[in-house]
């Protein structure tokens, strides 16, 4: 059997298996609808749509759908940072409290509860490597977790970015900066900086010096009331960062089998772009945008003839920082063995430790309602998953993966 037509070497033949593997999602009920992309070598070699984006009002899943990409924010805004990195406003090592003042007096919790000074500041570098000293409120690992939820400090979306960060600074630290690898706010520290650095709100920012110039035209931190219809419904468990969820509620909800439509309009509203702005989640966006934004990447930092950032700049952001004793990091209990962390994504570093395909130096990140996207510079492929299931132990992702890789044939 041949492998019919190709297309910048990907098999077309071979690539129809990716119908086979997202159908099965979508028939067996797991997930209500799916969309994938994947380019190689700058042209596009599969898009298609699976399932609903609305069940109950009967709406296909459409090459237009607006998704919630969750923590998919995050390498968005970690390059837009490193922009200003690169008008030389600020240096990866300057400590955070240079620019941040309040976080000059923040305190380290330590197992018996006791309140110490850090043994180093918290660096820029720290807050996009996630070894900040910063934690997540669901993630239940010390007692600065609860203080988290306690104070709504990622539950309520009517506070500003900067009435979060200004809260945040009064917490104490989880551990030591530069000690541990945690999955944190960090990149919400981030986003603040930018908006001190430059003196522009963040989602000015993103806008004038991302999403436009890249035509990423449906991408912001709100969705516009004449496309809400574009809007995909959540389904699956419950909301993550709803109010008193943890880490725990949600493996008891899975083990349950919930799987039902959620609201998480509270935590992730629609209608408020100029207050609801973040970092670490809080982007809109569509398959077509986040595969534009994944396509600059690629190619360096330019898309269309559009320069947005230097490729010496994304060289070293999509380089693992993270030292042998802080490997492998972990995300609520589960490693993840052969990857390494840049500033603001993942980075492959041993293919065969990953259990799965993929080129040294490929990078990417994951949002929590199962978005997801890669950039593997080797193959010159950028791949794109978007789907509107909280959390879960399905893996639609993993599988289109390992569809995509077994096509390319040259």
């Amino acid at each position: 059997m041949n492998s019919g037509s190709t297309i910048s070497g990907v098999s077309s033949e071979r690539l129809d298996r990716i119908d086979e593997a997202m159908k099965r999602f979508v028939d067996s009920g797991e997930i209500a609808g799916i969309s994938t992309m994947v380019a190689r070598r700058g042209r596009t070699v599969h898009s298609a749509t699976y399932g609903q984006r609305d069940r109950e009002a009967g709406l296909p899943m459409t090459e237009d759908t607006i998704f919630r990409i969750y923590s998919m924010t995050k390498p968005i805004v970690s390059t837009a940072l490193m922009m200003l990195h690169e008008e030389a406003l600020f240096q990866l090592n300057h400590p955070v409290s240079k620019y941040l003042p309040a976080f000059g007096s923040v305190t380290v919790m330590e197992a018996d509860g006791s309140l110490v000074p850090p043994r180093r500041a918290m660096l820029i570098s720290d807050l996009l490597t996630h070894t900040s000293g910063l934690t997540y409120g669901f993630l239940e690992d010390s007692p600065v977790s609860a203080l988290y939820l306690e104070n709504r400090l990622m539950h309520d979306a009517t506070r500003s970015l900067e009435e979060v960060i200004d809260l945040l600074a009064t917490m104490p630290l989880a551990f030591h900066p530069g000690s541990r690898w945690q999955y944190s706010v960090g990149i919400d520290v981030a986003a603040r900086l930018i908006e001190v650095i430059s003196g522009q709100p963040l989602r000015q920012f993103l806008s004038e010096r991302v999403f436009e110039p890249l035509g990423m035209v449906d991408t912001d931190f709100g969705v516009p009331d004449e496309n809400l219809d574009r809007l995909a419904a959540m389904y699956g468990l419950p909301d993550l960062v709803g109010a008193d969820y943890s880490g725990t509620n949600l493996i008891e909800a899975a083990l349950a089998g919930f799987n039902e439509r959620i609201d998480v309009s509270a935590t992730y509203p629609t209608g408020a772009p100029d207050v609801f702005n973040r970092g670490g989640l809080g982007l809109f966006s569509t398959t077509g945008d986040m595969m534009r934004f994944g396509q600059m990447l690629l190619n360096g930092g330019e898309l269309d003839d559009v320069r947005v950032i230097g490729p010496r700049t994304l060289s070293l952001m999509h380089r693992n920082y993270l030292p042998d004793d802080l490997l492998p990091w972990e995300i609520l209990g589960e490693p993840n063995p052969g990857l390494g962390f840049g500033l603001g994504s993942r980075v492959l570093m041993d293919v065969a430790a990953t259990g799965g395909h993929g080129s040294v130096g490929e990078f990417g990140w994951a949002g929590a309602a199962k978005t997801y996207f890669w950039v593997d510079p080797v193959e010159e492929l950028v791949g794109v998953f978007m789907s509107q299931y909280m959390t879960g132990v399905q893996r639609p992702e993993v599988d289109l993966r390992s569809v995509v890789y077994q096509a390319i044939i040259d």
